[in-house]
């Protein structure tokens, strides 16, 4: 079993890129423990399975290009709320292997709080950037979210504490972004509903 640091590391990690990008985050992880790169714990080792990664792969490919579409992302962000959060759950937990259920209670509820975290302040911002009439502003934040994920999982697979530090930076500009893209929502749907 990883040590404690490296454990919580993973499910943080995990738990936080699968509210912004699940499959992206599924395969990675896979792919970088069927490459020998990083040890998954038992319990997620069966992201390896060639059958997961494809699956994970054609969901990612179909994310990628669901992203890239102004309207459709938010469409997509609003399906994905009810696997994202959940998965960041489950994902926190699996992390951390066979520790006491304790533990990983209690990484489930921080993993769907992360990937919640993540999600909404993702969706929100989009749904906002989305009223921008041209199209690059969407494609500039969505290869934005991708390399800042691809960062992220770098980070918990072997920099723990540089994960540690970029969490916490994360949730710092979500919790003041956060109350911002709420008022900026409500503007909008009082816009539509006009």
């Amino acid at each position: 079993m990883a040590d404690p640091l490296s454990a919580a590391a993973l499910a943080g990690g995990l738990s936080w890129a699968s509210g912004i990008r699940l499959y992206m985050a599924l395969f990675i992880a896979g792919w970088l423990g069927r490459m020998g790169w990083i040890d998954l714990p038992q319990t997620l080792q069966v992201l390896e399975s060639p059958w997961v990664m494809l699956v994970t792969g054609v969901l990612l490919v179909v994310e990628f290009l669901a992203d890239k579409i102004p309207g459709v992302d938010t469409v997509w962000d609003a399906i994905q709320t009810f696997i994202r959060i959940p998965a960041g759950a489950i994902l926190g937990a699996a992390a951390l292997g066979q520790m006491d259920p304790a533990w990983t209670t209690i990484a489930a509820l921080l993993g769907g709080t992360l990937a919640a975290g993540a999600h909404f302040t993702k969706a929100g911002s989009r749904a906002l950037i989305n009223t921008s009439p041209e199209p690059f502003s969407n494609w500039a934040a969505s290869f934005s979210e991708e390399a800042v994920v691809a960062a992220g999982l770098w980070a918990a697979f072997f920099h723990p504490f540089i994960l540690f530090v970029f969490l916490a930076a994360f949730f710092m500009l979500a919790l003041w972004l956060l109350p911002k893209l709420w008022r900026g929502l409500r503007w909008l749907f009082r816009k539509l509903s006009t």
